[in-house]
């Protein structure tokens, strides 16, 4: 989990504990501004994130629970 969080970046998709889905916009050092909607973004904490989806919405291999 920890090796997926410091491999994101900017535009990958993602799912948060609460279950939002958004896009990385920025990285910054102990949060994710997410992009949710259009014009709409969220700071988000870097522990939130759950998984990181493929390019069609499914979770990537990079997601297996751990």
């Amino acid at each position: 989990r920890k090796k997926m969080i410091e491999n994101l970046k900017t535009g990958d998709r993602v799912v948060f504990g609460g279950g939002i889905l958004g896009t990385v916009a920025n990285i910054k050092e102990q949060i994710f501004v997410i992009k949710i909607a259009d014009n709409v973004k969220i700071d988000v904490a870097r522990g939130a994130v759950t998984r990181v989806l493929d390019k069609y919405g499914n979770p990537g291999d990079v997601t297996k629970d751990a």
